[in-house]
């Protein structure tokens, strides 16, 4: 699938297609070079010697071209070879959709991001330049205000629309992204991540020379999705095996990781072969702790079944299981080869599951992302209307986050917003709550902690507050809950910095501090 980047002249196509082709460690193709190599001739002199016409037939030439050759790498592929795989970054000329053939052709090969951008922007941009474009040689503001009347009801057909005003072309690339739902991340290890439909994943499986996989799902998910994976993987040759484990945060234990182990030798796996954790967090930690350590460690694939999965549990690769006196006390960083998330998988999850994942969401909001929070705000209607724009915001703060702290020796620590209390919640009531009440009811506690001692700002905990119950989360610790369990809970959380346990308090929505905090009985109060 590859990425076209269009949009009127001047609105940064090729400099921004460059920063996305390098984030993306994708091959960028700028197609009026192409037409330009071709022709033997620079663009301006195309259209003055031979005219407008036959210009529109050697772009349509370059434009099958270039991706007539993409399918031959494809097919040509060796075992051994790029790991990279030849998916492209292509920024069209100004008007080269403008033939429904070469736009039938473009969004048959992938995804068409329209780059807009007020007309003042434009003539700023053009206003050095723009001899460089004989058709809008003479009045530059006539002449362009014209081309933008003339293809407006054009450039507005496009879905995915990114504007660029005001923003520098590194924050346009990561707006492309996020709209795609594509990432590359580099800083633990190299992996994509990619909101795509689970049907594609045997051709991912075939670009990254991934092998003799294994399914690890639990017997809930295994009933709606497991099928439709094996088929999926099936069609691309391979004969992946299914092992499914019992449901639930009770069963994320040492006795059922080492039973994986078990499976994995029964089943014959080795150093080359791949597990792919089919589910939600649960079955993801466990099925990646599981990989790390097999043989020493082979390659693993996140596909979460789950919100919460999605937009936090499977990215990062943190791995591991529980003890009984804590969450993920054991475990291991070790990313997945890749994270294949299809928010259709959500339509079978329980509204309660739904809900429960809204949390995750709405902490990346308030740690980075204000227009996410505001999406949440709206309520639970709102956010079945607008799931995959939701999905691909909150992967991407959290994508953002972990990049530059891979490890959680600094900021990556804002991540665990009402995390502290909610693991502490989460394991007092035995389980009861799920995750994302118990880290709803856990954000509450420490937004109101965080207007205690005068960091938050005014109206943050009504803001919060009120966002989780238009979601139908919980706010309040239960009343028959003791807090000197969740207080003894806390102190064996894995945050905690000698006598002091860190916290990442809520400032405002779209900024966090991480705060030392030794008096844990005063964030309960």
């Amino acid at each position: 699938m590859h990425i076209f980047l269009y949009g009127p002249p001047g609105i940064g196509k090729s400099t921004v297609g460059k920063i996305l082709a390098r984030s993306l460690k994708l091959s960028f193709i700028d197609l009026d070079r192409v037409i330009e190599t071709n022709a033997g001739m620079s663009i301006p002199q195309i259209l003055e010697q031979q005219g407008e016409s036959i210009f529109r037939d050697l772009e349509t030439a370059a434009l099958k071209e270039t991706i007539g050759h993409a399918l031959s790498v494809i097919n040509a592929k060796k075992p051994g070879g790029s790991q990279t795989g030849p998916t492209l970054v292509v920024a069209l000329g100004g008007g080269a959709l403008l033939r429904d053939e070469n736009r039938a052709f473009a969004e048959n090969n992938g995804k068409v991001i329209l780059l807009m951008a007020e007309l003042s922007t434009l003539l700023e941009r053009l206003h050095n330049n723009f001899g460089k474009r004989p058709l809008l040689a003479g009045d530059l503001n006539a002449k362009l205000s014209s081309l933008l009347a003339k293809r407006g009801e054009h450039y507005n057909s496009f879905p995915l629309i990114v504007h660029v005003d005001g923003k520098t072309a590194e924050q346009n690339a990561h707006h492309v992204q996020v709209v795609l739902g594509r990432h590359h991340l580099s800083a633990m290890a190299e992996y994509d991540v990619v909101v795509q439909n689970v049907e594609q994943v045997g051709n991912y499986f075939s670009e990254r020379r991934l092998i003799n996989p294994i399914i690890v799902t639990d017997e809930n998910v295994a009933k709606f999705h497991a099928v439709k994976v094996v088929a999926a993987l099936r069609s691309s040759g391979f004969d992946p095996k299914v092992i499914a484990v019992p449901a639930g945060e009770a069963y994320k234990e040492l006795k059922t990781v080492s039973g994986l182990w078990k499976s994995f030798l029964e089943n014959g796996l080795d150093r080359q072969s791949t597990v792919i954790a089919l589910g939600g967090g649960v079955i993801g930690d466990m099925a990646g702790f599981a990989a790390s350590t097999y043989m020493r460690g082979i390659n693993w694939v996140a596909v979460p079944t789950t919100l919460l999965s999605m937009v936090d549990a499977s990215l990062g690769g943190k791995t591991g299981f529980d003890l009984p006196e804590g969450k993920n006390l054991i475990g291991s960083f070790y990313p997945p080869r890749l994270v294949l998330a299809d928010p259709q998988l959500l339509k079978t999850l329980p509204e309660a599951e739904l809900i429960s994942g809204m949390a995750e969401v709405v902490k990346h909001g308030i740690v980075s992302d204000p227009e996410l929070f505001s999406l949440c705000a709206r309520g639970l209607d709102s956010v079945k209307d607008n799931l995959e724009e939701i999905v691909k915001r909150a992967m991407a703060v959290k994508i953002q986050v972990i990049e530059e702290d891979p490890y959680e020796k600094g900021f990556r620590a804002a991540l665990n917003l009402g995390h502290t209390v909610g693991h502490a919640v989460e394991l007092v009531s035995r389980f009861n709550l799920r995750h994302g009440e118990a880290i709803a009811i856990g954000m509450v506690a420490e937004a109101k902690y965080s207007a205690r001692v005068g960091l938050a700002g005014v109206g943050l905990v009504e803001a919060v507050t009120e966002s989780l119950k238009a979601l139908g989360l919980p706010i309040h610790i239960p009343e028959n809950m003791l807090r000197e369990e969740i207080i003894r809970a806390m102190r064996v959380d894995k945050k905690k910095n000698a006598n002091a346990i860190r916290f990442a308090l809520p400032v405002e929505i779209g900024k966090v501090e991480l705060v030392d905090v030794m008096d844990l009985e005063s964030v309960l109060k």
